[in-house]
């Protein structure tokens, strides 16, 4: 058994790693929020270029409910009014969606290098979130690059004044999603539910 230190510091490591009581838990999770939150974050996205480079997916909009052959049935005539095939979105990444709760990882990849079918990270206005849908059109607006974007599981684009998916301009575009880790962005979303639930969290 393990012996109690007399130093402060000792008392303090204890109290993290070996104590066992209610109140050691918690100023774990706290410490671990830090940590996060304060060096790895940062440090990542330094790595990727990127200030999101770790987002959770906390909506339906991207998921498919069926195999990739009856979404796109259900989807061919929107795609093809903006001359994407069948074909074509089999080749992009991520072409059978992802689903509320995965993790994703993203790269600041350069604007002007985001093609058709990536899958995007934007800010949007009057949302405390990032928006991660799929880019249907690139376009040049006053000599900017905009691009127009959809999620997957959506019949339409959104257009409303929170959201505007015709006009997503560089200075809302915040990286590419390159990679998934399905279902552990769970974690953040139950325990923002739980602030919300107590009145400590409006939105995740």
């Amino acid at each position: 058994m393990k012996h109690k230190p007399t130093t402060p510091l000792g008392k303090f490591w204890y109290f993290i790693w070996y104590e066992d009581s209610i109140w050691s838990w918690i100023a774990n999770i706290i410490l671990a929020f830090i940590i996060i939150k304060f060096i790895v974050y940062p440090v990542l996205g330094a790595l990727f270029g990127t200030s999101f480079p770790v987002v959770a997916v906390v909506s339906n909009s991207m998921e498919h409910d069926s195999s990739f052959d009856n979404w796109w049935n259900s989807q061919s005539d929107f795609y093809q009014d903006f001359n994407i095939s069948k074909d074509d979105f089999k080749s992009y990444s991520f072409k059978n969606g992802f689903n509320k709760g995965d993790i994703m990882i993203l790269l600041g990849t350069e604007p002007e290098k985001i093609t058709i079918g990536d899958v995007i990270v934007f800010e949007a206005r009057n949302k405390t979130y990032p928006i991660i849908h799929r880019v249907v059109k690139i376009k040049i607006v006053d000599e900017n690059l905009v691009f127009e974007t959809k999620g997957d599981h959506n019949i339409y684009q959104i257009n409303a004044p929170e959201l505007d998916e015709t006009n997503v301009t560089l200075n809302s575009y915040i990286g590419r999603a390159v990679l998934r880790i399905p279902f552990i962005g769970y974690v953040k979303i139950w325990f923002v539910d739980i602030l919300k639930a107590i009145g400590l969290a409006k939105l995740v």
